[in-house]
C-alpha cells in the first residue's frame, strides 16, 4: 500500500475475534484507524504488544483499533493457539484472522509487527513496519487526529 491508498474491505476472515465482523464502512467517517498485523510465531509482535495496548486504551474514544493476526507458517493457523496468545498478551480489540491471507495480500503486508493508520475517510497516512518505533507511530496518529505533539 502507498501512502493515501484507501483501506482495502475488510474481506476473508478466517474469524473474527472479540467482535463480530467488522465492514470498512464501520471504520469509516467517525475517527481514523490504527490496524495492526501481528503473528503468535513473532517474538517482535509479542514485545510491542504492551505498546500497542497501552495505545489502544490511551485513545480509546479517539481511534478504532483492529488487530490483523497473520500467520507465518503452518503452525500459526491453529486458532486455538492465536485465542491464547491474543489472551495472553491481553489483545481485546477486534481481531481479523487471516488465515488465507486475504487482508494481508489487500494490504500487500509482507511484515510483522506492521502498523497502518488511516484518517477517518480511511486514507492511508502512515505506515512501519518493526518492534520498535511507538514515538513516531504515536506522532502520526496525533498528527491525523489534528493533536499537538510534545
Amino acid at each position: 500500500m502507498r501512502l493515501r491508498d484507501p483501506l482495502p474491505e475488510l474481506a476473508g476472515a478466517t474469524e473474527w475475534l472479540n467482535s463480530s465482523p467488522i465492514k470498512k464502512d464501520d471504520l469509516l467517517g467517525d475517527k481514523p484507524t490504527l490496524i495492526h498485523f501481528w503473528s503468535v510465531s513473532c517474538g517482535l509482535c509479542k514485545e510491542a504488544m504492551p505498546n500497542v495496548n497501552e495505545f489502544r486504551d490511551e485513545y480509546k474514544d479517539e481511534l478504532n483499533v483492529l488487530a490483523v493476526h497473520m500467520p507465518r507458517s503452518e503452525k500459526d493457523l491453529d486458532i486455538d493457539q492465536v485465542k491464547e496468545v491474543a489472551k495472553e498478551h491481553d489483545i481485546i480489540q477486534p481481531i481479523f484472522v487471516d488465515n488465507d491471507h486475504a487482508l494481508t495480500d489487500a494490504f500487500e503486508n509482507q511484515y510483522v509487527p506492521a502498523y497502518y493508520v488511516f484518517d477517518k475517510e480511511g486514507q492511508l497516512r502512515h505506515f512501519q513496519a518493526g518492534g520498535g518505533g511507538m514515538k513516531m507511530l504515536r506522532k502520526r496518529v496525533n498528527r491525523v487526529l489534528g493533536k499537538k505533539t510534545k
